[in-house]
């Protein structure tokens, strides 16, 4: 999928008005199957590592400025930001981790209705955990859908994703020993909150 992804790309500049939305429907099934491969991939990891998965020290700050980075070059009608400083603490986590901020950023683009949506980054380090909150200024999930939004296969009748991307996040951040909830933003939108127990040598 990869390769034909790139051969498409490739005839953006090549095609005329009549071709241009064939060649958009080629290019956004392309990048869709290979972002529920990836998710699928990290799905499967996270089940066989399961009951024994083995935590170790993850530094917090890079970690986020990569999956930023990586959203930004992925959705560059979007604008990510963040409020304050990332903070250089360890948390107790593994390497699957950063599949938990990618599937929250870019489901916080994905559901959204605007052309340009706006995602905020804020971090806040307590004495042993660590809360990150992924704001968006989409249309928002309701109360009875908070909880119901984290189960597999759960996923909106307009939604483009798997189904599996925040039940992913949910099993990982409890491996961890941690949380994750969803809160309503002022004056729109979602709150995404991952809570992960800081790392103590």
């Amino acid at each position: 999928m990869a390769v034909i992804l790139g051969w498409a790309e490739i005839l953006e500049d090549h095609v005329d008005e009549d071709g241009r939305e064939p060649l958009d429907r080629v290019l956004q099934k392309s990048r869709h199957v290979i972002q529920f491969t990836e998710v699928a991939r990290d799905f499967v990891e996270s089940l066989s590592e399961e009951g024994a998965t083995e935590l170790e020290a993850i530094e917090l700050r890079p970690l986020l400025e990569a999956e930023l980075a990586a959203v930004r070059e992925s959705f560059p009608n979007a604008r990510f930001r963040r409020t304050g400083e990332l903070p250089t603490v360890s948390v107790r986590a593994n390497e699957m981790l950063s599949s938990v901020f990618r599937n929250i950023l870019e489901n916080a683009v994905r559901h959204s209705e605007k052309g340009s949506p706006e995602v905020t980054v804020a971090c806040r380090v307590g004495p042993e955990t660590v809360r990150v909150r992924i704001a968006d200024d989409g249309p928002g999930i309701p109360d009875d859908r908070k909880d119901r939004i984290f189960g597999k296969g759960e996923k909106g009748m307009d939604s483009p994703g798997s189904g599996i991307g925040l039940y992913l996040v949910r099993t990982l951040t409890e491996q961890f020993g941690g949380e994750v909830w969803v809160e309503d933003n002022e004056p729109r939108g979602a709150v995404f909150v991952v809570e992960l127990p800081v790392h103590t040598p």
